[in-house]
């Protein structure tokens, strides 16, 4: 009989009571864990939901500007000399940086400026699936074009010259119909008209040219600054910027989901640590007979304390295991049941597992730090006069 054994022989005298302890921190880790694999797979999913929702990142030639004027008239700024990007090279490189699989899109553009009915409109070139996986709440009454001869214009672009879907139209020398117009989107979309990419390069003559490449990048764990830094390694000479107003709501959003979970686990933790501290003072009452045995025969107050504490960590340490398998399984339902589990799902870590073994193990004594300290307060003769 020691110190390793005795806590074994205390838990296997009261099954019940044991078992029933167990089955509730058992629960609680259970509950915690299935929160935290939920609380990863409904982040994940939502934050690749936000990125669909536009850029974060804008590549631009660097433009220098002059601020003109003469005889107190002032032109306002003007651009010295207007450059492109290549369009080939700036792809390869985005490509190319070490954090290239927290790139989702690359959109490239270019700008210019046409004539409809004598009314100057901005005409935009854009890769079609690029850019509808980066807008994806683009909706058009009509559908997006399909043919380089077809374009889709903006809501005010449709209001103020009177263009309807089918009706043809005379742009850059050249007849387009309009396939589409875009829903009212609050954005610079409803003022423009938007054409295939490669047809608008050959119009100007700028073959492989464009204005400006809009990228959005996913923000877990945010290197959003690393992002920046290795593209604007790769492109030297360009604008790199992070939208980091949109970064930080989209981080607002996935950091509120993962808070929420923490913060119902740690409920959930403190209730179960609290029902194995009431637990194994209770215990303590029942077995001052036992205690008061031990330390007559020679167990010291340390002793009695350690036999304590070691008796709820092996109930931690047991709960913490099943409870982290169980947990796992019940994600998957949990993410059923809210048809949140496309794309990704739950990852079982034997790491993990045995993480949390320990740190149940741990959260359990430290609960029981106070009854077995108060067990080892007992004197032997209080304890056998008690009786």
């Amino acid at each position: 009989m020691n110190i390793f054994t005795i806590p074994a022989r205390n838990i296997r005298r009261k099954p019940s009571k044991t078992l029933l302890l167990l089955l509730v921190f058992t629960l609680g880790v259970m509950s915690i864990v299935t929160l935290y694999q939920v609380s990863l797979v409904v982040g994940h999913n939502f934050e690749q939901k936000l990125t669909a929702f536009g850029a974060n990142i804008i590549i631009s030639p660097v433009r220098e500007t002059l601020n003109i004027g003469y005889g107190g008239f002032q032109m306002g700024e003007m651009l010295v000399d207007i450059e492109y990007l290549p369009e080939e090279e700036t792809l390869r490189a985005i490509r190319a940086i070490a954090l290239k699989d927290r790139i989702s899109a690359v959109a490239p553009k270019l700008v210019t400026m046409a004539k409809v009915n004598n009314t100057a409109v901005a005409v935009v070139g854009v890769r079609w699936p690029d850019e509808r996986g980066i807008k994806s709440y683009w909706a058009a009454d009509g559908r997006f074009p399909e043919r380089p001869d077809e374009v889709l214009i903006g809501s005010r672009v449709s209001a103020g010259l009177g263009l309807v879907n089918g009706e043809k139209t005379i742009l850059l020398g050249r007849e387009f119909t309009v396939s589409g117009t875009l829903y009212e989107t609050g954005s610079d979309d409803d003022t423009v008209i938007l054409m295939d990419l490669s047809t608008l390069q050959d119009l100007v003559g700028k073959p492989g040219a464009t204005s400006f490449t809009e990228v959005s990048a996913l923000c877990a764990g945010c290197p959003i600054e690393d992002i920046v830094s290795q593209i604007r390694s790769e492109l030297p000479g360009t604008d790199v910027k992070a939208l980091q107003h949109i970064v930080n709501q989209r981080m607002a959003s996935v950091h509120f989901i993962r808070n929420l979970a923490l913060a119902v686990s740690l409920v959930i933790l403190v209730t179960a640590g609290a029902m194995v501290g009431l637990s194994m003072l209770s215990a303590v009452n029942e077995r001052k007979k036992d205690i008061g045995i031990l330390r007559s025969i020679g167990f010291g107050k340390g002793q009695v304390f350690a036999i304590f504490c070691m008796e709820a960590g092996i109930i931690g340490v047991i709960a913490g295991l099943i409870g982290y398998v169980f947990g796992f399984f019940a994600s998957f339902k949990v993410l059923e049941l809210l048809a949140l589990g496309e794309g990704i799902s739950p990852s079982f870590s034997v790491i993990h597992l045995l993480l949390v073994g320990v740190f149940f193990g741990l959260v359990t004594v430290c609960a029981a730090l106070y009854p077995s300290w108060k067990g080892a307060a007992i004197e032997p003769s209080a304890a056998l006069v008690a009786l």
